[in-house]
C-alpha cells in the first residue's frame, strides 16, 4: 500500500516538474517566434503555393507528437480509473447470522 502511495507521489511530482518545464518552454520569447531557417525560407519566397504547402507540412509534422501525447494521456487516465475502482469497492458484507422464518 505504501509503495503505491510513494509511486503516486513520485508520479505527481514528476508530472508537476514536466508541466512547469513545458509551460516555461512554451512561453519563452524564442518559442513564440519562428525559427530563423523557417523565417528565411518563407521570407525569400513570394510564392503563395509554397507558403501554403510549407504550413501544411508543419501541421503534418505536428500530428505524430500530438498522437503520442494523447495516447499516453488516455492510457494514464484508464490506469487511474481502474486503480480508483479497485480501491473504492466496499468489502463484501458478511452473511446474516439470523435464521429466516419459515
Amino acid at each position: 500500500m505504501h509503495t503505491l502511495m510513494n509511486a503516486r507521489m513520485k508520479l505527481r511530482s514528476a508530472m508537476l516538474v514536466l508541466m512547469a518545464f513545458a509551460f516555461l518552454a512554451a512561453f519563452s520569447t524564442t518559442a513564440l517566434g519562428q525559427c530563423s531557417m523557417c523565417r528565411s525560407a518563407l521570407a525569400g519566397s513570394n510564392n503563395a503555393f509554397f507558403i501554403r504547402n510549407f504550413n501544411i507540412g508543419v501541421l503534418v509534422l505536428l500530428v505524430p507528437p500530438v498522437t503520442i501525447f494523447c495516447s499516453i494521456f488516455v492510457v494514464l487516465k484508464r490506469y487511474k480509473k481502474a486503480d480508483d475502482e479497485e480501491h473504492s469497492t466496499p468489502p463484501p458484507m458478511p452473511p446474516e447470522s439470523t435464521p429466516k422464518p419459515e
